[in-house]
């Protein structure tokens, strides 16, 4: 029997290094102003849930660089410690950018539902029978697309803070794309800043005639 847990490993350590590659640009593009928004398209945000916490362990991060170079009397120990605390920030900044400059995209055609630079998934209206705003918490995870399976069907979640407050309900099953593989799901559920707004616009979107 083949040993696929080296394959994992190499997968996940890429998976990880094109992460942290996409934090450095979602900076580049915040500080440059040129958020992701598609041509065409109206963004609907995801950050202000958890805009203030990330903010707080950025002012916490950046605090603690001078606190440690007064503090330690090891130059060496230092100079690592600042390099660490530098790095730590920068994440912490790219995680917050991009979650800004890639919000979802709303278009004539469809949603685009993302996760930052590391996910999206395409739902087209014609695709969708119904949008509802239903507050759900998830259970707590580091990835970004989570599949719940329930006597309803299955639903796939794409959460901020382990949180969703839009479903879309699909009319024939579509598949989406996970860490695992492609997967069918009945619904998309997704985090939005202003979810009566996306839900009264869908649903004029889905009643609309084709």
């Amino acid at each position: 029997m083949i040993d696929l847990r080296p394959r994992r490993l190499v997968r996940s350590a890429w998976w990880l290094v094109r992460f942290e590659v996409s934090l450095y640009v979602s900076l580049a593009r915040w500080v440059a102003r040129r958020p992701d928004h598609g041509d065409g398209a109206t963004p609907y945000g995801y950050a202000r849930l958890v805009s203030p916490v990330i903010c707080l362990w950025i002012f916490a991060s950046a605090a603690e660089i001078p606190l440690v170079h007064v503090l330690l009397p090891w130059e060496g120990l230092r100079l690592a410690l600042l390099v660490l605390g530098v790095w730590g920030l920068a994440w912490m900044v790219g995680l917050l950018a991009s979650m800004h400059v890639y919000p979802h995209l709303v278009t004539d055609q469809g949603i685009r539902v993302r996760s930052g630079p590391s996910f999206a998934v395409f739902v087209p209206w014609s695709a969708v029978t119904a949008a509802a705003k239903i507050d759900r918490d998830l259970p707590s995870t580091i990835r970004t697309i989570q599949i719940d399976e329930s006597g309803t069907g299955t639903d796939a979640a794409v959460p901020v803070s382990g949180r969703v407050n839009v479903t879309l309900t699909l009319r024939d099953p579509m598949t989406v794309p996970t860490r695992e593989g492609e997967r069918s799901v009945d619904s998309v559920s997704l985090w939005v800043d202003e979810p009566r707004e996306l839900v009264a616009l869908a649903r004029q979107r889905v009643s609309a005639p084709r």
